[in-house]
């Protein structure tokens, strides 16, 4: 399989090369050179295949020509072999249409661990036997942040620098990052929000001095392999609700596509989904550029929704140049004009391309409280104030009532303590495979909100070894 960039100038690369780059050298974002497709025989022959195979069936198209079934089924078993429960993503009936998919099972307990522990196992793949070190640089709004360290803590040739804005994720989130005291992980926190951090990140992959000195690689969602990972969930879940002779709806909270974009993925291969919800809360970008076409970036609000405080989603490009025909000048010119901008209108004939699969909700924090109330007294659930965003969006869908509905569960309730005994009156207690968490040392570097000194503390910290 052959990745090429949304932006359309960067060279083309394989699986391999595309996951230790993470972002293209022009800017943009790497996808698959063409959707690969399943069969409706092949998406039923997934029915009771548990979910280290359901993933080497779904994945192994894009990643041919640099692993093979086999050594995917290895890393798979390796990845999957942490988590905590035998289904990897068990679904959790609510009611007689709404299910949730727990996909907070891994070991930071959050639904960025499906990805992540399997893109450590990539990572240590690919950079074994040879002389290469990289250096991941990433921004996290709470969840990538703990999984990605996690993933990578202690493995040779990586070293990982993490941002997170300091004060914006809650106390579960921050000290599951800055506890790890691996020589090669640092914590910084900075003075901003996480668009901040994320725009760093972006600015440092265009950076020709940085690219000189660091051979850069990214574990957010703007990496492929990452996205790639995350499509499984979505067929392992439809097949158990009866797909593909049966539609499934898909409500996910979201706040940098990359999650839902899986999704698209999975209806490009085959899958029969009869929606997906694109659930935003107060930041609301999202939700006003799939109903209106208005994709301006407004000041980020902090929430109770920590990880979906998010006002430029880097993976709706993915989205925006699959509606543009894959014309990557049209990409770059438009992402051109919303950088200079934070601002641009979709054109109606790309936004029309996207009604048939997208809905999409804005979550106030009193729906977002009801729905976690609703979760409690109605399907005896305390879900995480993000399912919750996801939970609130799904139950408002105008949908055929023989279609199941699926809100992803992209978090462990116990991460956001505070905000769930708020709403619920019960304090979900930590897991105990998280241990004396609050007892632990932490270390991190706190730094204002400037790029030139992020990028100096990088370059810095690399040079001493």
């Amino acid at each position: 399989m052959d990745y090429i960039s949304t932006r359309g100038s960067a060279p083309t690369l394989d699986f391999r090369a595309a996951t230790l780059a993470g972002l293209a050298n022009d800017g943009g974002l790497y996808v698959p050179a063409h959707w690969p497709k399943m069969t409706a025989d092949e998406i039923r022959a997934l029915a009771g295949l548990d979910y280290v195979e359901t993933a080497v069936r779904v994945m192994t198209p894009f990643v041919a020509g640099a692993l093979n079934e086999d050594e995917l089924r290895e890393l798979c078993k390796a990845a999957y072999g942490r988590f905590g429960h035998d289904a990897v993503t068990p679904l959790v009936q609510l009611d007689h249409r709404h299910w949730l998919l727990e996909l907070f099972h891994g070991p930071t307990l959050a639904f960025k661990d499906v990805a992540l522990q399997l893109l450590g196992q990539l990572f240590e793949k690919f950079l074994s036997g040879g002389e290469t070190d990289i250096t991941i640089v990433g921004a996290t709004s709470g969840d990538t942040g703990s999984a990605a360290i996690e993933a990578v803590a202690g493995r040779e040739h990586i070293r990982i620098f993490m941002l997170h804005p300091e004060g914006r994720v809650s106390d579960v989130q921050r000290r599951q990052m800055t506890t790890v005291l691996a020589p090669n992980v640092y914590n910084i926190a900075i003075d901003g929000s996480f668009d901040d951090a994320q725009a760093m990140v972006k600015r440092l992959f265009g950076d020709a001095e940085a690219r000189d000195q660091l051979t850069l690689s990214a574990v957010n969602s703007i990496n492929w392999a990452r996205l790639m990972a995350q499509v499984v969930y979505y067929f392992y879940a439809a097949v158990r609700l009866g797909g593909p002779d049966r539609k499934v709806a898909f409500s996910v909270p979201t706040g940098n596509f990359g999650d839902v974009f899986a999704g698209y993925v999975a209806a490009q291969m085959g899958l029969p989904i009869a929606r997906l919800v694109v659930a935003t809360n107060v930041n609301d970008i999202l939700h006003r550029a799939l109903t209106s076409g208005d994709y301006s970036a407004g000041t980020v609000t902090a929430t109770a929704t920590p990880s979906m405080d998010i006002q430029v989603s880097s993976n709706f490009e993915r989205l925006l140049f699959d509606l543009a025909g894959r014309d990557g000048a049209a990409i770059t010119s438009m992402m051109g004009e919303f950088d200079a901008k934070r601002a641009m209108t979709i054109p109606g004939d790309m936004l029309a391309g996207s009604r048939g699969l997208f809905s999409s909700a804005s979550i106030d924090g009193d729906a977002m409280a009801l729905a976690l109330r609703w979760a409690q007294e109605h399907g005896g659930q305390i879900i995480d104030p993000h399912t919750a965003v996801g939970l609130a969006a799904a139950r408002t869908l105008d949908i055929e009532a023989d279609v199941p509905i699926v809100t992803l569960a992209t978090a462990h309730p116990a991460k956001f303590r505070e905000a769930v005994e708020r709403a619920t009156g019960v304090r979900p207690p930590l897991p105990a495979r998280l241990g004396n968490l609050f007892e632990r040392e932490e270390r991190y570097e706190r730094l204002p909100g400037d790029y030139d000194a992020v990028k100096a503390h990088i370059l810095a910290t690399v040079a001493r070894g």
